[in-house]
């Protein structure tokens, strides 16, 4: 897995496409994996997501979706407290402890407030509700599937780039061959640079119908530094 950015960039520039599949093609065929129900337009469930870190304290997050009623709520339990950001179409909520009133050095420490809570909503909708969300306006699928050889096994590679208007990120989304089941992927601002970070899936969970990775661990793409792991769950 170490050798994922030296295997990506000689695949980028030597291997064969996939003869048989464009981009879209195998975007609808992971769709169809991970949602076999169509469930996701309409997706009104709640899930937990628990972040360990090096060097930072657990923190477990209850996330409560709602898309046929523009409801999104993130409630965080974190070095004994409780934090908790409601958007329910225009409104929103913010609350510490239960207080709707709190400090401004508790809005800096804890970054509560409403634009904050619009950045969660999109990075928890964007991240579990891939490869769905591959779908949305503004975003580019490269029609060429790539494939690639990492640790022996081959995936099929699908580049996302976006819109200005949407996002200036490059993405590679790695796909098991036999089940189109998702099971990697990577992010840039500059490629160039080697920056931004890749994120390695194990396990699933089924949420609302849905297959969602149960376990995901982050590294920077610069030099492998682990950065830590999600866990998925349901309580």
């Amino acid at each position: 897995m170490k050798n994922l950015i030296l295997l990506l960039g000689f695949c980028v520039t030597f291997v064969v496409n996939s003869q048989n599949l464009d981009g879209n093609q195998l975007l609808e065929k992971t769709i169809a994996y991970h949602d076999p129900y169509s469930k996701w337009e309409s997706f009104n469930s709640n899930f937990y997501v628990t972040m360990e870190s090096p060097n930072r304290s657990l923190r477990k997050s209850k996330i409560e979706l709602d898309f046929p009623s523009s409801f999104f709520r993130l409630t965080v339990n974190q070095n004994e407290n409780i934090i908790q950001s409601t958007l329910n179409k225009d409104k929103c909520i913010l609350l510490f402890n239960g207080e709707e009133d709190f400090a401004d050095e508790i809005k800096n420490e804890y970054r509560l407030d409403c634009e904050r809570a619009s950045v969660l909503k999109d990075y928890y909708t964007y991240l579990y509700g891939l490869p769905m969300k591959l779908k949305d306006p503004g975003t580019i699928i490269d029609p060429k599937v790539q494939k690639v050889l990492i640790d022996g096994i081959e995936f099929f590679v699908l580049k996302a780039t976006y819109e200005e208007a949407v996002g200036n990120d490059t993405w590679y989304f790695f796909f098991d061959q036999k089940t189109f089941a998702l099971k990697q992927y990577q992010f840039y601002h500059d490629e160039s640079k080697n920056d931004g970070e890749y994120i390695l899936l194990e396990d699933e969970l089924e949420v609302n119908g849905i297959k969602m990775p149960k376990n995901r661990s982050w590294y920077f793409n610069s030099n492998d530094q682990f950065l830590g792991i999600d866990k998925l769950s349901l309580n």
